[in-house]
């Protein structure tokens, strides 16, 4: 998110240079329903994967899976939602360079498992027998975030730009409460 204020104006008038100031919005959306149920706003050196863990910490239910793009393939991620949620499915793509675990062929782990379904039939294969493509709903909802609110902060102050933040989740998750839209394939 694109922190603005008079710095933009300046640039925009003066076409002088000023070095741009980021925060990372980190969201945890609940696929079946749209909602918002953890959000989680840093500055831009934080990485994704390490915001799992307090995203998850948020979740007052039960979680069912975890799905994520290409950089929640580590450790730490798979071990924090087995932490949380026993049992949950953690649907991540491995990395091209991705190595089975030590225990692939006694006890392997869900990372094992993908790794295999990979190697065996491909990626479309995996992508359809994990329930990834559920991942896309989770994107049209944070491109609703962005269309609907922005992808600006105006608040200066860190604590202002959290507020900011939470007050924007609760009114998309309102806005949704009244009524979501159903999307029919047209055939």
């Amino acid at each position: 998110m694109k922190l603005s204020g008079a710095g933009e104006w300046l640039v925009e008038k003066h076409g002088a240079t000023m070095r741009r100031s980021w925060r990372k919005s980190h969201l945890g959306v609940d696929a079946d329903t749209g909602q918002i149920v953890g959000a989680q706003l840093t500055t831009n050196d934080v990485d994704d994967g390490s915001q799992v863990g307090p995203l998850l910490d948020q979740v007052a239910g039960p979680v069912v899976s975890f799905a994520g793009d290409g950089p929640y393939d580590r450790d730490d991620v798979y071990s924090a939602v087995n932490q949380r949620h026993p049992g949950a499915a953690v649907i991540v793509p491995p990395r091209s360079s991705a190595v089975p675990s030590d225990t692939a062929e006694t006890a392997p782990t869900q990372r094992d498992l993908h790794l295999q379904l990979f190697a065996k039939r491909g990626r479309m294969v995996w992508q359809k027998a994990s329930g990834y493509n559920w991942r896309a709903l989770v994107e049209a909802d944070i491109s609703r975030y962005k269309r609907v609110i922005g992808d600006a902060l105006r608040s200066h102050t860190d604590s202002r730009q959290a507020a900011e933040f939470a007050i924007a989740v609760g009114v998309l998750n309102r806005m949704l409460e009244r009524g979501r839209p159903e999307a029919v394939r047209s055939t």
